[in-house]
């Protein structure tokens, strides 16, 4: 047992455990955060298009695309976006977002093929309080990359947190 802490004696506490209750002031300016990865699969390609409607041949027709600079079917540029945004999501950093602000400098950069696993490092560029009592703003510049390393996409992204 190590001083008065339950947990390091091996004992439970009552407090429920789950996502971590981050605020604005849990990130400054510089800090980096890194997310867990996804391999993209043919179904993210199939329900993205489906979901959005976005049924261009590049992404669903492999004799089309094996014609195509690519040699073969790409992900949708919106579809890693997204899910650039949603790997951040689930790094618990999001879980008291008042307001998502919008999107800025959107470049994608290589393209992302199936079977691809992708990442995201992203940067607080900027967090700042706001005119507004109670909440912070954070801007958050986005790095989506490969298994390989190489930078498929790279976006900013701003949102309004609770602060504490």
């Amino acid at each position: 047992m190590y001083g008065n802490d339950p947990e390091s004696a091996g004992v439970a506490t009552s407090a429920p455990k789950g996502r971590p209750d981050h605020h604005w002031e849990d990130l400054i300016e510089g800090d980096l955060i890194h997310s867990a990865g996804m391999t993209i699969t043919d179904a993210h390609l199939v329900q993205w298009a489906g979901l959005t409607g976005d049924l261009v041949s590049l992404h669903l027709d492999e004799t089309y695309a094996a014609q195509t600079q690519f040699g073969q079917r790409i992900a949708h540029g919106p579809l890693t976006l997204s899910l650039g945004l949603g790997l951040m999501t689930q790094t618990g950093y999001f879980s008291n977002v008042v307001a998502w602000l919008g999107l800025d400098s959107v470049r994608a950069v290589a393209p992302v093929f199936i079977g691809d696993t992708i990442h995201v490092e992203a940067r607080v560029a900027t967090a700042r309080e706001s005119k507004k009592l109670g909440v912070g703003i954070w801007t958050i510049d986005y790095t989506v990359l490969k298994q390989d390393g190489t930078v498929v996409m790279t976006f900013s992204s701003s949102f309004m947190i609770k602060r504490k």
